[in-house]
């Protein structure tokens, strides 16, 4: 559908903030596509873009313009997956933004069980914190975000909730592996390995110990929780993960994990969450179904 090429350049210039970037992206010359960005804001009557000396941004009116051309985009992606279901070829794509914590065994292992059962349907998996996901949503980027302490927005909906207690991960001979619980008080003695200030998990700590007039020096910061688990086996360091995380496999060999105590941190959410009052596809529709119904049954075995 042609006029759908026309909104999908739009877009691809509006996400790179660069002619050249998104006609390499798109497999065309960037005259072709600017000539292509040119008729449309003709067809409008005003500018859609500013041209800048080292790329472009989208003007007044292309801010009101692109939430349109994400949302046709959408829309079509919507119908297209709809038909698709129709006869029975469950196909479709989805995008998700999640936790850095939830990619080390959680969501591959989800996309491949459901894409066992649905293998036309492919995925696009990012990460993003708790304000880039509400972000990712918003622009249209994901059709759902799985995050730790998502920051609350009126423009997200959230599908389901389960509580996750933090643990303290570190090396089976650290000092303190061995324990029932920590306190926050003692992880501060020992060199951290923490995530991103962007993260859900680094906001419920700052939140903690600032409570308790604490300080949380990281050692070692990163948004890769892969690379911070590394950290534990070079040096006594320790790292904050939650359960959901290092599910079924534990958190590696040699590492071990003990819940924070809850007098200085209460469970916090995990929050699956799609954009307030879109119609997501047949795709992200199911996949979000699928999600929940394998938290429920993860939130009954532990009450069980």
């Amino acid at each position: 559908m042609r006029h759908l090429q026309q909104l999908r350049y739009i877009d691809a210039v509006a996400r790179t903030g660069s002619i050249r970037r998104a006609a390499e992206s798109l497999a065309i010359t960037s005259t072709a596509l600017n000539r292509r960005i040119l008729a449309v804001e003709e067809d409008l009557g005003t500018p859609i873009f500013e041209r800048l000396s080292n790329g472009v941004r989208l003007s007044v009116a292309g801010e009101l313009f692109i939430q349109h051309v994400r949302q046709q985009i959408s829309d079509m992606a919507r119908v297209q997956s709809q038909i698709a279901d129709l006869s029975g070829e469950r196909r479709g794509h989805v995008s998700i933004v999640c936790s850095q914590a939830l990619m080390l065994q959680f969501m591959p292992g989800l996309v491949s069980r459901y894409r066992a059962d649905h293998p036309g349907v492919s995925f696009t998996s990012f990460i993003g914190g708790r304000q880039q996901a509400v972000s990712a949503l918003v622009d249209f980027s994901a059709d759902l975000a799985f995050v730790y302490e998502a920051e609350p927005s009126s423009a997200v909906q959230v599908l389901y909730e389960l509580p996750q207690k933090l643990h303290v991960l570190m090396a089976e001979d650290h000092p303190l592996a061995g324990r029932s619980q920590i306190r926050l008080t003692e992880c501060t003695q020992y060199p951290l390995a923490l995530p991103s200030q962007r993260a859900g998990i680094r906001h419920c700590l700052n939140v903690a110990a600032a409570q308790r007039s604490l300080e949380l020096r990281a050692t070692v910061e990163s948004d890769s929780a892969d690379f911070l688990l590394k950290c534990l086996r070079t040096e006594p360091m320790l790292a904050f993960q939650i359960p959901l995380a290092f599910m079924p496999d534990g958190p590696g060999e040699g590492i071990c994990a003990v819940p924070l105590h809850p007098n200085d941190l209460p469970p916090g959410m995990l929050q699956l969450s799609q954009q307030r009052g879109r119609h997501l596809s047949v795709a992200a529709a199911r996949f979000a179904s699928f999600i929940m119904d394998g938290l429920s049954r993860l939130e009954e075995g532990n009450k069980t």
